[in-house]
Protein backbone atom coordinates (compact mmCIF):
# COMPACT_ATOMS: atom_id res chain seq x y z
CA UNK A 1 0.00 0.00 0.00
CA UNK A 2 1.00 3.72 -1.11
CA UNK A 3 -0.06 5.25 1.87
CA UNK A 4 1.14 8.15 3.79
CA UNK A 5 0.45 7.23 7.67
CA UNK A 6 3.11 9.17 9.23
CA UNK A 7 3.39 12.76 7.88
CA UNK A 8 6.69 14.89 9.45
CA UNK A 9 3.94 18.11 9.38
CA UNK A 10 0.68 16.85 9.49
CA UNK A 11 1.32 14.14 12.06
CA UNK A 12 -0.41 10.20 11.86
CA UNK A 13 -3.07 10.04 9.60
CA UNK A 14 -6.75 9.96 11.62
CA UNK A 15 -8.27 6.43 11.60
CA UNK A 16 -11.39 6.15 9.40
CA UNK A 17 -13.73 3.57 8.83
CA UNK A 18 -12.65 1.22 5.88
CA UNK A 19 -15.09 0.22 3.17
CA UNK A 20 -14.44 -1.65 -0.09
CA UNK A 21 -14.66 0.13 -3.40
CA UNK A 22 -14.64 -1.42 -6.73
CA UNK A 23 -12.34 0.03 -9.54
CA UNK A 24 -12.77 -1.79 -12.52
CA UNK A 25 -14.55 -4.65 -11.34
CA UNK A 26 -11.52 -5.23 -8.45
CA UNK A 27 -12.25 -4.70 -4.81
CA UNK A 28 -9.75 -2.26 -3.19
CA UNK A 29 -9.49 -1.21 0.06
CA UNK A 30 -10.31 2.59 0.97
CA UNK A 31 -11.17 4.84 3.97
CA UNK A 32 -14.54 6.35 3.64
CA UNK A 33 -14.81 10.43 2.94
CA UNK A 34 -11.39 10.16 1.64
CA UNK A 35 -10.71 11.67 -2.26
CA UNK A 36 -11.06 8.68 -4.45
CA UNK A 37 -8.02 9.38 -6.20
CA UNK A 38 -6.47 8.97 -2.69
CA UNK A 39 -7.77 5.48 -2.62
CA UNK A 40 -6.54 4.79 -5.77
CA UNK A 41 -3.13 6.10 -5.45
CA UNK A 42 -2.72 3.79 -2.44
CA UNK A 43 -3.20 0.52 -3.84
CA UNK A 44 -1.08 1.74 -6.66
CA UNK A 45 -3.46 2.42 -9.96
CA UNK A 46 -2.42 5.30 -11.41
CA UNK A 47 -4.33 5.92 -14.71
CA UNK A 48 -7.32 6.96 -14.07
CA UNK A 49 -8.38 7.83 -18.05
CA UNK A 50 -7.67 7.19 -21.57
CA UNK A 51 -7.66 10.71 -23.82
CA UNK A 52 -10.10 10.89 -26.38
CA UNK A 53 -8.45 11.46 -29.84
CA UNK A 54 -4.74 9.52 -28.84
CA UNK A 55 -6.04 7.56 -26.16
CA UNK A 56 -3.06 8.80 -24.11
CA UNK A 57 -3.10 7.64 -20.63
CA UNK A 58 -4.08 10.47 -17.94
CA UNK A 59 -3.94 10.20 -13.83
CA UNK A 60 -3.85 12.30 -10.96
CA UNK A 61 -1.87 15.68 -11.68
CA UNK A 62 -3.66 18.93 -9.95
CA UNK A 63 -5.08 16.73 -7.09
CA UNK A 64 -7.56 20.40 -6.24
CA UNK A 65 -10.34 19.87 -8.78
CA UNK A 66 -9.10 22.10 -11.61
CA UNK A 67 -7.67 19.70 -14.78
CA UNK A 68 -9.93 16.90 -15.75
CA UNK A 69 -6.90 14.29 -15.71
CA UNK A 70 -8.54 12.14 -13.19
CA UNK A 71 -11.70 11.95 -14.43
CA UNK A 72 -13.21 8.41 -14.24
CA UNK A 73 -16.79 7.05 -14.46
CA UNK A 74 -18.52 6.12 -11.09
CA UNK A 75 -21.77 4.78 -10.31
CA UNK A 76 -22.09 5.23 -13.75
CA UNK A 77 -21.55 8.74 -14.26
CA UNK A 78 -19.05 9.63 -16.41
CA UNK A 79 -16.41 12.86 -16.16
CA UNK A 80 -16.49 12.88 -12.22
CA UNK A 81 -13.22 14.27 -10.90
CA UNK A 82 -11.85 11.88 -8.16
CA UNK A 83 -9.40 14.20 -6.34
CA UNK A 84 -12.01 16.21 -5.18
CA UNK A 85 -15.02 13.00 -5.13
CA UNK A 86 -15.41 11.17 -1.24
CA UNK A 87 -15.40 7.96 -1.24
CA UNK A 88 -18.61 5.79 -0.25
CA UNK A 89 -19.44 2.21 0.47
CA UNK A 90 -19.92 0.30 -2.62
CA UNK A 91 -18.73 2.78 -5.00
CA UNK A 92 -18.45 1.62 -8.96
CA UNK A 93 -15.32 2.99 -10.25
CA UNK A 94 -14.42 2.43 -13.73
CA UNK A 95 -11.55 3.57 -15.95
CA UNK A 96 -13.03 6.47 -18.67
CA UNK A 97 -12.14 6.19 -22.28
CA UNK A 98 -12.62 9.45 -23.96
CA UNK A 99 -15.85 10.95 -23.08
CA UNK A 100 -17.11 8.76 -20.79
CA UNK A 101 -20.65 6.50 -21.61
CA UNK A 102 -23.59 7.33 -19.19
CA UNK A 103 -25.30 4.05 -17.79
Amino acid sequence: MNRIVEHPILGRLAEKRKVIIRVDGKAIEAFEGEPIAAALTAAGIRIFRFTEKKSEPRGLFCAIGRCTDCMMTVDGVPNVRTCVTPVKEGMDVQTQHGLGQWK
